[in-house]
């Protein structure tokens, strides 16, 4: 349930995206994502980091759109939520004891280190990419299209990016049970 309450601040900015503009629907993502926040908190009584770097930054970035009514703001949101994943990525990879992919899923998954490195790395890449493509289509397509694309396009890829990992991972754990 916790995963389905993520995509409810996103399902709400595109339905008053749609029903009225980018404006109600800015505002009503800030509010969605703060509840779920909220129902995170008092069902689970835990909230994880990255959903609370989200609200912050939906929070800024919603915030600047309304107050200087200018729709820019929340259209970088992501590409700046997408830069910040990439830097902590990369931080990680060179500069902690082991890779931030590692920290999330090694207590599940037994890898190489080479292994974590590189899909660590392929992380770091793919939301620089999404971050990049963000800012094209941004600059260069409609806003209904940006909207489609932020709501569809990037949660596709980001499920097939996932689902890439995922095939990575069980293929790495085959070759280690192999060699055993």
């Amino acid at each position: 349930m916790i995963k389905l309450l993520d995509f409810l601040p996103l399902l709400v900015f595109f339905i008053f995206y749609k029903i009225y503009d980018i404006f109600v629907a800015s505002a009503l993502l800030i509010i969605t994502t703060g509840l779920a926040l909220a129902v995170s908190w008092v069902f689970y009584r835990k909230i994880e980091k990255m959903n609370i770097i989200s609200f912050v930054v939906v929070t800024i970035f919603g915030t600047l759109t309304l107050v200087f009514n200018n729709t820019e703001f929340i259209k970088w949101k992501i590409t700046v939520i997408y830069s910040l994943l990439a830097l902590v990525l990369l931080y990680s990879q060179f500069f902690m004891v082991q890779p931030l992919i590692k920290s999330l899923l090694g207590k599940e998954i037994q890898l190489p280190e080479t292994s974590w490195r590189r899909l660590n790395i392929a992380w770091t890449l793919f939301f620089l990419i999404c971050g990049l493509i963000n800012i094209y289509v941004v600059f260069r397509l409609p806003e209904s299209s940006w909207v489609n694309f932020k709501v569809f396009g990037l949660t596709g890829l980001n499920l097939l990016f996932t689902f890439i990992s995922g095939f990575y991972i069980w293929r790495q754990i085959l070759q280690q049970n192999k060699i055993k």
